[in-house]
């Protein structure tokens, strides 16, 4: 149940805008203020089961935008990389301080911090 609660986190962080408005309230307070499908009828006067078909459309939604583009699967497989990138950099910077060589520390420094910096986007 948690990995599908943060795959359908990750969804809407990507794709949310993509979603009617009314999608992106009901979609809020079911998945994020964790409100059950009667509660969220309760508030807006209308079924359940209207509540669960905005819910489900808004999924579907999503998922068709994720499966046609990829870019949640780009982002994760980025992240990896990144994540190797850093490693190596700090390898290369433990094997510096060895030679003494200030040139390759800044370089790694550089290096390591176009990391962060990426990563940060």
């Amino acid at each position: 149940m948690k990995n599908q609660a943060y795959r359908m986190a990750m969804l809407y962080d990507f794709y949310g805008d993509m979603l009617t408005d009314r999608q992106k309230e009901f979609y809020d307070l079911y998945y994020n203020e964790d409100l059950s499908l009667a509660e969220i009828a309760e508030n807006y006067g209308i079924s359940r089961q209207g509540v669960r078909d905005v819910i489900v459309r808004a999924e579907a939604t999503l998922t068709e935008l994720e499966d046609k583009t990829g870019i949640i699967k780009r982002f994760h497989k980025m992240q990896e990389q990144l994540s190797r990138a850093d490693e190596i950099a700090t390898d290369i910077a433990q094997l510096v301080t060895r030679y003494q060589d200030d040139t390759l520390e800044t370089r790694c420094l550089q290096l390591r911090e176009l990391i962060g910096t990426l990563r940060k986007e």
